[in-house]
């Protein structure tokens, strides 16, 4: 059986060591000493470790059922909800007034990685609910939040986000769902919505569904889309539960993974829906969801990566399979382990190098959501914007390729069930798909995110490296050779790749959208050799005051150095095919493939 242990130790490197969050000006981030939360993450890391984990593979090999019009999660999952919800962890990093415990975005983050990294299916019911609940906190009147966030917040009762439709994902505008007036405040919510997470289960007393429809004789496509609170039991004025509202489920889907969560076909026939927000504004309303869902999915790509490297070096360590060609290393053994060998060496650095460095950038990625909601911060706010799309398309293209890496390391083991590296990849691989697939991520980062204030976010992340680079070089030469070096020439391959779509996408936009993939990539990069370096000095100057733990921070900057020299170079490969233009990806007519 996999295991899993706790990331605590490099989280709290990331937090005080290279972030210095308890030293930040955020509003709240004086709390954070590292004694406070080493102890939070500490006990998140005992929860996963030993209330989420062995039910991972329970989860994943049970699934959910439908009978009788109730979907009933695998064994041990309610039970476990409720651990979960009398710890408070559901309600970590929201406001009080609503029963949270208003900590800081950036250590529910934390928190989340290890959760999802134990149980993905299982924390994706508390994730949707959060992100619910936000989008309420956000768009809803004071009678709404009211009412629902305080059993929202704890997950009495849980929370969805209905978008998708038979016909239509992406192009919402194509949506049939329709939500028509009836003269009391209310609405009568008539449609299907597929692939929605925690759709319906046993592990709650109320499903909060938030529901994309279109209000009859609205403006055409998008711009006529509103957003609806559809509880499945209606809510009385005390607050107690009332009739069972007009929505049920038609069938749980059949996945490649995730398959300890409920994904679920929701009929709509004549619902009670509650207008969220305003009238034919329910995209900017769901977009507070979604957005907050993306850095979610991104955080899901680093967890099943880490959680797959963890058992992937285990396993390297322990299975014997030939000889090391410089020098026997386990001579009173048959054969030495396979970690001796330099392609297993490439492939666990591979992994190990990319989980430390997406986690810096996801909580470095928080903090900017903390910077932007606590302190009012609309730099902050545009800057994290810019970086949603890198965040969830890079992070969750590059984890599930950590966890194929992870089960090739197994060999034909990794392919047999009983092994369990099969449900990383497989759980994994949905990540690249929901909230908004990755081509998509990657179009709206050149399409709208580049441009956005006039370009002025991009231009602040590159004066950003510009910075960093001039601050801390000059001062080491091995430094700047393995880490300043390096970084400088990733950046400029990046604001090369923007020059060449800002020459050439004005009088062709495809030649951008032709790019736009491998853009989003060479911007990952960049900002995991941004966290490298920054990691890299942090690791030195706790080495240069005498640190007892000498093998961590040399560990950290020899992982650094390995991304820097053989994965960050990509940014050359990526730059030479954008500069290709459009032409030998549109070279075809449809009828010639």
């Amino acid at each position: 059986m996999p295991v899993y242990n706790a990331t605590t130790k490099d989280t709290q490197f990331v937090l005080h060591d290279v972030l210095k969050i308890s030293a930040s000006d955020i509003p709240g981030y004086d709390e954070l000493e590292p004694e406070f939360t080493g102890a939070v993450l500490e006990e998140a890391g005992k929860v996963a470790v030993n209330l989420l984990h062995p039910l991972n593979v329970v989860g994943d090999t049970e699934g959910c059922r439908l009978e009788n019009g109730v979907v009933y999660t695998p064994t041990g999952f309610k039970d476990a909800f409720e651990q979960v919800k009398e710890g408070g962890w559901t309600g970590l990093d929201m406001p009080e007034e609503y029963g949270g415990q208003n900590m800081p975005y950036v250590l529910g983050t934390a928190v989340g990685e290890m959760f999802s990294a134990a149980n993905q299916a299982f924390t994706m019911y508390q994730g949707l609910t959060h992100g619910a609940a936000s989008a309420i906190l956000a768009h809803g009147t004071d009678a709404q939040k009211d009412t629902y966030l305080p059993k929202m917040v704890s997950c009495e009762w849980t929370g969805t986000m209905n978008l998708t439709e038979p016909h239509c994902g992406t192009d919402l505008g194509l949506m049939r769902t329709k939500a028509e007036p009836q003269g009391d405040g209310s609405y009568k919510i008539t449609g299907q919505k597929i692939f929605i997470s925690s759709g319906d289960h046993d592990m709650a007393d109320n499903i909060i569904h938030l529901v994309l429809a279109k209000i009859p004789g609205g403006p055409e496509g998008i711009k006529g889309v509103s957003l609806f609170i559809v509880p499945k039991f209606l809510v009385n004025e005390d607050g107690s539960l009332g009739e069972r509202n007009g929505v049920s489920v038609g069938k749980i889907e059949e996945k490649m993974g995730i398959h300890g969560n409920s994904t679920c076909v929701m009929n709509y026939d004549g619902a009670t829906g509650y207008l969220l927000g305003q009238e034919h504004k329910g995209m900017r309303a769901m977009f507070t969801m979604m957005n907050e869902a993306r850095l979610g999915v991104g955080m899901q790509g680093l967890a099943q990566a880490e959680a797959a490297y963890q058992n992937a070096l285990e396993y390297a360590k322990d299975r014997l399979q030939g000889r090391d060609v410089t020098g026997v290393k386990n001579p009173d053994g048959p054969a030495d382990p396979l970690i001796v060998h330099p392609d297993i060496r490439r492939s666990l650095m591979d992994q190990k190098s990319f989980v430390e460095g997406a986690r810096a950038f996801i909580l470095w990625g928080a903090t900017l959501i903390d910077k932007a909601h606590r302190a009012g911060d609309k730099d902050a706010d545009g800057l994290i914007s810019l970086m949603t799309p890198v965040i969830k398309g890079f992070l969750t293209d590059e984890g599930y390729d950590m966890t194929v890496q992870a089960q090739q390391v197994y060999g034909g083991h990794g392919y047999i069930e009983e092994w369990g590296m099969s449900q990383y990849t497989r759980d994994a691989r949905i990540a690249m798909i929901y909230e908004g697939a990755n081509g998509v991520q990657a179009l709206d980062l050149v399409g709208r995110k580049l441009a956005q204030d006039g370009g002025k976010h991009v231009m602040a992340f590159f004066d950003m490296v510009k910075t960093f680079c001039k601050e801390n070089s000059g001062k080491d030469e091995a430094y700047d050779k393995a880490f300043i070096e390096p970084l400088k020439a990733a950046s400029k391959d990046l604001q090369a790749a923007g020059m060449y779509f800002m020459q050439n996408g004005m009088t062709n936009p495809n030649n951008a959208l032709s790019g736009s993939y491998d853009f989003m990539h060479m911007f990952g990069h960049v900002c995991l050799g941004l966290m490298w370096a920054q990691m890299a000095k942090a690791a030195q100057e706790a080495l240069d005051a005498g640190a007892s733990d000498k093998d961590f921070y040399e560990t950290k900057i020899a992982t650094g150095r390995y991304y820097m020299a053989r994965r960050l170079p990509a940014t050359g490969m990526h730059l030479a095919r954008i500069q290709t233009g459009a032409d030998t990806v549109m070279a075809l007519d449809a009828a010639n493939f």
